[in-house]
């Protein structure tokens, strides 16, 4: 049983209880081994400290990871003045921008939220299959046969196109070529990198004045695409994102040209790099793995969107692309009998929970079938987070990932270029193939 208590309400003078255990190690070098290799570390701390456990990273400095469902679950369903999930996302602040959905809390993160929610309810859903599928079959075209190549790379491709075409209701133009190549440069970054968008000397130096100089630019780009957008006169029968957060809702609210900008920002980069990677995870499962390719192979020529749902789902399972979300603690609570102080990032590691042998059979083993038989539930499957604060896209991620997978097994046969899989490589905040999911195919 989980116990998360309110600490300032409840705690008395001599009611001391104690922080949570964890290394000793200096604070540069857990960052350092955090930003790496925190799919290794994490696992074998959580093993020798228990469920709770204290870390000291940068920036956060304070951090507590929890590691058991039922923890994660009250976290999750927490209150939203208590367990601020913008200032956990503090890091990803100045890429996402202060007014982000995923950096703002409480009122403003309700008002943000609403205001984005119209263009991903089911029904606008359902209206981007023949536009996403449209765009899987132009990219899978230009697969070269027989020969290895990176999935991956043909992913993020294929899924930026995608989501610019949801946001901006364009793929084409000078403009938009040039916003392209200007946020490939913004995510093709390393977890070191990410020093740099925290440090104003760093970005004066190399590789991180360049990476500031290509946020920069693709921010000129997006307020020069507002400007234009909101001088159009058909703004009523567009349906893009942007152009339907340039309305004003029913209360009468509506964005700033700044708001616009960090909300656009954020569904252009964590829009398509997450879905990208698990589908080149899942392509890459498949591939090792025959008997489950066969099947999937099927349910794609059978219009079966179960089973390629469950294909997706367990590739986040197994190879999750995010590894733990933030919460910081506005208050003292109490978290399994350790006083977890106000300040404290606390972040539910659901890399730890989805690779748990105690919540889910054999789980080095890639089996869809377990989202089918009820074996893999929504408190051990975590990839988008929960409570309030679920992702936004994961309906559409979901619905995306779906229509790819069809159209790549309805028009290849995969297999991979090697027998060994590929490890996990950090890349900025996300874990994608070392090798870029490397995979020959033949055209059926």
């Amino acid at each position: 049983m989980t116990s998360l208590t309110n600490r300032r309400s409840s705690a008395s003078a001599t009611d001391q209880l104690p922080a949570p255990p964890g290394p000793r190690l200096p604070l540069t070098l857990q960052t350092i081994l955090f930003a790496t290799q925190r799919h290794r570390l994490l696992p074998v701390l959580h093993r020798r400290y228990g469920p709770v456990l204290k870390l000291r990273l940068f920036p956060e400095r304070n951090v507590v990871s929890i590691s058991d469902p039922a923890d994660i679950r009250a976290v999750f369903s927490g209150s939203a003045t208590v367990f601020h999930a913008g200032e956990g996302n503090q890091v990803l602040k100045p890429v996402m921008g202060a007014h982000s959905v995923l950096t703002t809390d409480e009122g403003e993160h309700r008002r943000i939220r609403k205001l984005l929610m119209p263009p991903f309810h089911g029904a606008a859903l359902r209206g981007y299959r023949s536009m996403i599928a449209e765009i899987a079959e132009d990219e899978v075209a230009g697969w070269p046969t027989g020969t290895a190549f990176r999935s991956h790379e043909s992913m993020q491709r294929l899924t930026f196109e995608v989501i610019l075409r949801v946001v901006f209701g364009v793929s084409h133009g000078a403009r938009v070529d040039e916003l392209r190549e200007a946020l490939s440069g913004v995510i093709a970054i390393s977890a070191l990198d990410i020093f740099g968008w925290h440090s104003e000397r760093l970005q004066r130096l190399g590789r991180w004045r360049r990476n500031a100089a290509m946020l920069r630019r693709a921010d000129e780009l997006i307020y020069a695409e507002i400007a234009d957008r909101r001088r159009a006169g058909d703004l009523a029968d567009r349906t893009d994102v942007l152009s339907r957060l340039l309305a004003v809702d029913e209360d009468g609210d509506t964005l700033t040209d700044a708001e616009l900008r960090d909300q656009l920002i954020t569904l252009l980069l964590a829009g398509h790099e997450t879905t990208a990677t698990a589908l080149a995870w899942a392509l890459h499962e498949l591939a090792h793995s025959p008997a489950t390719l066969a099947k999937a192979v099927q349910a794609a020529r059978d219009g079966e969107d179960r089973y390629l749902e469950a294909v997706i789902k367990e590739a986040m399972r197994l190879r999750p692309v995010i590894y733990e979300v933030a919460r910081r603690t506005t208050e003292p609570v109490e978290i399994r009998g350790f006083e977890v102080a106000a300040g404290t990032t606390v972040m539910p590691a659901i890399g730890v929970v989805q690779s748990s042998p105690d919540h889910h059979e054999a789980p080095e083993t890639f089996r869809p079938e377990r989202f089918l038989d009820g074996s893999a539930t929504t408190n051990t499957w975590l990839p988008f987070g929960g409570g309030v604060r679920r992702c936004l896209g994961a309906g559409f991620s979901l619905l995306e990932a779906v229509e790819v997978l069809r159209v790549v097994l309805r028009r290849h046969r995969i297999e991979p270029d090697r027998a060994r899989r590929e490890r996990v490589k950090p890349r900025n905040i996300t874990f994608a193939p070392a090798r870029g999911a490397r995979l020959i195919v033949t055209p059926n």
